[in-house]
């Protein structure tokens, strides 16, 4: 229903005259830590299956007019940016973190793929970076954002109340007056030691392999030969993931790097249809149950391994959908995409 209306204002702010940008926030501590993703598994446990459809299918929707939008569109991402959350701000001209932004696409830790866009945004990040994002669900934070290419720009939390002040004042619809606006209230960090920006020689060197059983045993090696703790961090997270989603999520992210984003986005709302359809994996519902709602954290994943996941499996997700389930349907031909 949210996003239904946050569509519906994108568009009327869109054709009014008196509207110059947009300006996008989060009300709290986070930006937007995505979709209610509890309620979409209880309307699968109620059988509400097309329901659950519906959900993503208006979040991906939105995505795209936000990356087709016509109007300067400004994210001030101060706090949690997670999943969907990302999916409705990496799109904005001006992304603007902070020192308490969390960025990450988590999603293969309760059994469904980086969506939303993601294969899109993160096959576009340096080097391999956004398949170890992808398939780890690691979190980057305000100043790690910029240094990638995911924020445009950087402040301290102090200021957002004095940016959103300033944006306020300003009546204009040029990008270029924004941005000067934007630019007083800039402050330059860089990224740590332990950030994994510092490790992306290591980060192409192992998840640059062709497959996810090739890129943990890359993984291994490296932490057997040098005993470094991020190495062990990184197979950590790849083993607690869903294994079918792994190998989905990597090879989305790879498509992705030659689609343009509606292409993602139609192949992405493949992967989630089935996936909330149960009828081939039900990792999804129970990757939820284990993370978000019983929190024991022990999911018991179907397929149990990477080994057990066979590769008509990972075809039959990226085929089209049967002529009874719609495929997404976006604006091509009124509206392209800024991309």
């Amino acid at each position: 229903m949210q996003m239904s209306r946050l569509h519906k204002l994108y568009e009327s702010w869109e054709d009014n005259p008196d509207v110059g940008f947009v300006v996008m926030k989060g009300n709290g501590n986070a930006f937007c830590a995505g979709a209610d993703i509890v309620s979409v598994r209880d309307m699968i446990k109620k059988g509400n299956i097309e329901g659950s459809k519906e959900v993503f299918r208006k979040v991906y929707s939105f995505a795209y007019l936000l990356h087709a939008y016509l109007k300067p569109n400004v994210a001030i991402l101060d706090g949690v940016t997670m999943g969907g959350g990302a999916a409705i701000s990496i799109p904005g001209t001006f992304r603007i973190a902070t020192n308490k932004t969390v960025y990450a696409t988590p999603e293969t830790l309760i059994g469904l793929h980086p969506d939303a866009g993601a294969s899109f945004h993160l096959s576009r990040l340096p080097g391999y970076l956004g398949e170890y994002l992808g398939l780890t669900g690691d979190r980057l934070n305000g100043v790690e954002t910029l240094a990638c290419g995911l924020a445009t720009h950087y402040s301290h939390s102090t200021k957002v109340k004095e940016i959103e002040e300033c944006l306020k004042n300003l009546v204009t619809d040029d990008p270029s007056v924004i941005e000067t606006s934007l630019e007083k209230y800039t402050d330059f960090d860089f990224p740590d030691n332990n950030s994994v920006l510092k490790r992306r020689e290591m980060v192409d060197k192992c998840f640059s392999h062709d497959s996810v059983e090739e890129i943990i045993e890359a993984l291994e090696s490296e932490a057997a030969k040098t005993h470094d703790g991020w190495c062990e961090s990184a197979l950590k997270k790849l083993k607690y993931a869903s294994p079918l989603s792994l190998k989905i999520s990597l090879r989305s992210i790879r498509e992705g790097r030659f689609q343009t984003l509606d292409q993602c986005l139609i192949s992405e709302f493949r992967l989630t249809s089935r996936a909330m359809s149960c009828k081939i994996s039900s990792d999804f519902c129970e990757g939820v149950r284990a993370r978000m709602v019983d929190k024991d954290f022990t999911p018991k994943w179907g397929p149990p391994s990477l080994a057990h996941v066979p590769q008509d499996m990972v075809d039959h997700y990226f085929s089209h959908l049967s002529p009874l389930e719609p495929e997404l349907d976006l604006p091509t031909k009124q509206r392209e995409a800024f991309t």
